[in-house]
């Protein structure tokens, strides 16, 4: 079967052609009557996809995504890429989920262990805050933490042109952010979103093939951001309350749209629950630092709490390093190892059909 790469490419499709020998290209020749196709919106019905030219349509799902027991990151989310048979907008059905290159993803709320994929298959994770009361550089951290795969994060303080904006009450603890994140190779820019001279700098992440996803909490500007740069009003906007600067949910579901620049986006609600899964790795994020300086301490199994040679301790008596960054730092290492004992237990509670006798807190040590 031939495919329109052209057309593909609009929406993302990661290679000029067909896929060079792997993953990809062993999922097409084993499915020879698919097609790929993209979701770009995904609701609790079902799946929109799109084939890169003309409107997106639904299509119907494999039996086993429809399972109540099967894991939420086994199914589709917008960014995936399916293979699909059938008439477009008439009989379309999935035929398989090709594998994802890149994800950002969470814990999901509840008693039980599962992950929620937010997108997939991107390139760059626009991470918006803004200056005003939503300002939270330990909220930047979680979302940074969630970051896999290879996507470039890119940090975006919005609202610059609020009252204060760069010269506001938050200015000093942005800019010492900005700093330490750019260590790291984050990029941070402080925009005025509703401005399209402004939102310019964000273009060098957004040429001819490339899928970015904007994600923040409520009122932090996503969707003004989507909107100057579609060039057009199409996501819904609304105020933020003067009393603690939150907004409400004006986008409801994830949708993928092209951009002017050939670009995808993808747009998100706001998400105010950011618990990691038990995957991540605290040495590829911004606190690969911090890890580097626990490696000093004295005792390999040192807890930086009251042990003495505590390098992290010792950091921040000497003001070189933040009380509050070290204590979320460990903060996040407590729940990562959480994490990792649930998905441990889960699976094998599943593989043995009883619950694990492994001591909670065994998974992932903190230093």
């Amino acid at each position: 079967m031939s495919f329109d790469f052209t057309a593909l490419r609009a929406i993302g499709w990661p290679f000029e052609g067909l896929p060079q020998p792997g993953r990809w290209a062993t999922a097409i020749a084993d499915h020879p009557e698919g097609r790929p196709a993209r979701v770009v919106e995904q609701h609790r019905s079902g799946y929109i996809v799109s084939e890169g030219s003309g409107q997106g349509f639904a299509v119907e799902s494999l039996p086993d995504w429809q399972r109540p027991r099967l894991a939420p990151e086994a199914r589709p989310a917008v960014g995936d890429w399916l293979l699909i048979s059938g008439e477009a907008g008439h009989n379309a059905r999935a035929v398989a989920l090709l594998p994802r290159r890149s994800t950002i993803k969470r814990a999901v709320a509840g008693e039980h262990y599962g992950q929620q994929v937010i997108a997939a298959n991107i390139d760059t994770v626009f991470i918006v805050c803004g200056l005003d009361g939503d300002f939270n550089p330990r909220r930047i951290e979680r979302y940074l933490l969630l970051v896999r795969g290879g996507a470039q994060p890119v940090v975006v303080l919005t609202k610059a042109d609020a009252d204060g904006g760069l010269d506001g009450p938050n200015a000093t603890e942005a800019r010492a952010l900005a700093s330490e994140l750019e260590a790291q190779g984050v990029p941070v820019f402080a925009i005025n979103a509703k401005q399209r001279e402004s939102v310019a700098m964000l273009h060098r992440w957004l040429g001819p093939g490339n899928t970015a996803v904007v994600v923040g909490s409520s009122g932090a500007g996503k969707s003004t951001l989507t909107n100057t740069l579609l060039g057009r009003q199409h996501m819904k906007t609304g105020a933020v309350r003067k009393n603690d600067a939150r907004g409400r949910h004006t986008t409801t579901h994830r949708a993928l749209i092209t951009l002017p620049s050939g670009a995808c986006l993808i747009d998100t609600p706001g998400m105010r629950e950011l618990k990691p899964t038990g995957e991540e790795d605290l040495t590829e994020t911004s606190f690969a630092d911090l890890d580097t300086l626990a490696d000093r301490c004295r005792f390999r199994d040192c807890q930086h709490q009251q042990e003495p040679g505590c390098a992290l301790r010792a950091a921040v008596a000497a003001g070189r390093l933040d009380a509050a960054r070290l204590d979320h730092y460990l903060k996040l290492h407590h729940e990562i190892a959480g994490a990792a004992d649930r998905q441990l237990q889960q699976a094998e509670t599943k593989a043995k059909g009883k619950p694990s006798k492994r001591r909670p807190g065994a998974a992932r040590r903190r230093r």
